[in-house]
Parts: C-alpha cells; sequence; structure tokens
C-alpha cells in the first residue's frame, strides 16, 4: 500500500497546484513587482521607481478615505450579516413553539417558506440587486420614499445615496440584504445536523431560547460561523463592495468620495487614469488588509473544538 503513494499523491496535486500558482500567486508576484515601476498599463515600457508609489500612496488622502471605509465594510458587514442570519437560522430550526402532536424541538411555522425567501436574493445578480436599490434609494420616485410619504413621513425624505453621511451605510446594508440568505441556508444545513437530544436535554434543564442558542448552538456551531465570517469579510473588502459602489453610488465613489473603497480605488487608477503602477500598489496594501483580516478572525475566533 505504501509503494508509490507519493508519486500518486503528487500526480493528483501537481495540476491543481500548477494552476493555482500560475492563476493566484504568479498575478500577485507580478503586483508587488508592478508597484515598483511607473507602468501606465497602457505601453509595455516602463522604469524602476523604487518606493515612490508607496511614498504617494501614504500621502494620499483619497486613498486614507478608501481604506477607512474599507474597513467599515470589513468590520460591519461580516458581523452584521452573521448577527442576521444566526437569527433567523435559529428561529426557522429550532425557535418554533412546541405544537400540539408535534415535535419537541421545532421551527417557527413556515419555515421551509422562509428559507426559500431568505435565499431568494442569492439567484439574483449583485448587479441587479445593486440596480434595483439604486431606483429604490432614488429621492425623488424610489420605494423608500414613497412609502415615508404614503404613511404620513412626507417631511422625512432622505438622500440616501446623495447624502455623504448616508450612502455608506445604505450601500452596506444593500450587501447584507443580498447576502444574508446565503448564510440562513448555510447555519440551518449545520444547526440540522446537531442531534435533537441535546436540545431536549436543554430544554428539560429549563433552559430558554437565549440560553440555549449561545451555550449549546453557537459554540456547535462555531466553525461554520468562523468560516462565514471570514469569507464575508473577503466578500465585503473584494468583488460585493466594488459592485454595489461602483453601479449605486455618483462618481461612482461619490458623493465627495463618501463611499469609496479600495477595490474601486484600484480599478479607477488602473483603467480610468493609466495609473496601472499605483493601482497595483493600492492593490498590495488590499492584499495586506485582507491578508490582516482573516488572520485576526481566524486568531481570535479560536477555541476549543466540540463534537457530537
Amino acid at each position: 500500500m505504501q509503494h508509490g503513494k507519493y508519486r500518486f499523491i503528487v500526480g493528483f496535486l501537481a495540476v491543481p497546484l500548477g494552476l493555482y500558482a500560475l492563476f493566484v500567486v504568479w498575478p500577485f508576484v507580478q503586483s508587488i513587482y508592478y508597484s515598483f515601476t511607473d507602468w501606465t498599463g497602457l505601453s509595455p515600457d516602463f522604469e524602476m521607481v523604487g518606493f515612490a508609489n508607496y511614498e504617494r500612496m501614504l500621502d494620499d488622502g483619497i486613498f486614507w478615505k478608501s481604506l477607512r471605509h474599507s474597513l467599515l465594510f470589513a468590520l460591519l458587514v461580516p458581523v452584521v450579516t452573521i448577527a442576521l442570519a444566526l437569527f433567523l437560522s435559529f428561529m426557522i430550526n429550532v425557535g418554533g413553539r412546541r405544537r400540539r402532536g408535534g415535535p419537541v424541538i421545532s421551527g417557527v411555522r413556515g419555515s421551509a417558506l422562509y428559507k426559500i425567501v431568505y435565499f431568494f436574493p442569492q439567484v439574483l445578480s449583485i448587479a441587479i440587486v445593486a440596480l434595483l436599490f439604486a431606483f429604490a434609494y432614488n429621492p425623488d420616485s424610489g420605494a423608500i420614499n414613497s412609502f415615508l410619504r404614503a404613511v404620513g413621513l412626507g417631511g422625512v425624505q432622505p438622500l440616501w445615496l446623495g447624502d455623504p453621511d448616508l450612502a455608506l451605510w445604505a450601500v452596506m446594508a444593500v450587501i447584507v440584504w443580498s447576502t444574508v440568505g446565503f448564510f440562513v441556508v448555510l447555519f440551518s444545513a449545520g444547526m440540522a445536523s446537531i442531534p435533537l437530544d441535546l436540545y431536549e436535554a436543554a430544554l428539560l434543564d429549563g433552559a430558554n431560547r437565549i440560553t440555549t442558542f449561545f451555550r449549546l448552538t453557537l459554540p456547535l456551531l462555531w466553525d461554520t460561523v468562523q468560516s462565514g465570517w471570514v469569507y464575508m469579510g473577503i466578500l465585503a473588502l473584494g468583488a460585493e463592495s466594488f459592485a454595489v459602489v461602483h453601479i449605486m453610488t455618483t462618481g461612482p465613489g461619490g458623493p465627495d468620495y463618501s463611499t469609496t473603497v479600495m477595490v474601486l480605488y484600484v480599478y479607477q487608477k488602473a483603467f480610468r487614469d493609466g495609473q496601472a503602477a499605483y493601482a497595483t500598489t493600492i492593490g498590495v496594501a488590499l492584499l495586506l488588509v485582507t491578508l490582516a483580516f482573516a488572520a485576526v478572525v481566524m486568531r481570535l475566533g479560536r477555541r476549543e473544538r466540540l463534537e457530537y
């Protein structure tokens, strides 16, 4: 059984590792290299400029704004999304009242329908979601302000995406709405694998819903929560934030750079301003932020593994 084991393993890993190195690792290496040049992205000619791009980045006020906004996305969006998803999935699976003739532990009435409803935004492209909410946030004809007028709150008509103090929060809300359904299904699958005997024992011991959630469900589901936290943070720092901000906001990134995030700033510098080298410098900073976020989450979330 041991004869040729390592050749067998290497044979299976060579192709995927080679593809990973070619399409993931090598672009990162190239980006770091180009960050030390003056490459415009439009010409094959460039010269080495040392740390000039990094010095420029540290003096760039817009970069610091985009960094601050990206950190807000990474810190707040995953926490709100996962907390809301945990609450909804708990209610769907084990948070219902005991019904006569039914199981001791069950979800709320209509839980199967709720799973479908919550997951529905995942069926839509993030671009479609952003467009729908851009219309909904319209201060004159949007659904939100129209609803406020219909209920007698005509004096409360926020500009939403036109207000520098509200625009970033409005964009964050869209990301939460579009992604929470995925985590509801993910956490529901994890909760469904927890033996009902544990919930019944907790019920016999007099534990209420809150105690059951924090003492039983969350510890047994922690590995899934931690993975979801990292995944959601990467989405908030990358593709999801870029798509929503680019489609919904004026500029994009406005008003007055109030919604500019790092990934959008990379795009603007590379493809709008023809400053590919400076864009890769910001991209290197984004890479460091993402790695630091993942490392902090994995370190803070480390705890003893529970089995059942």
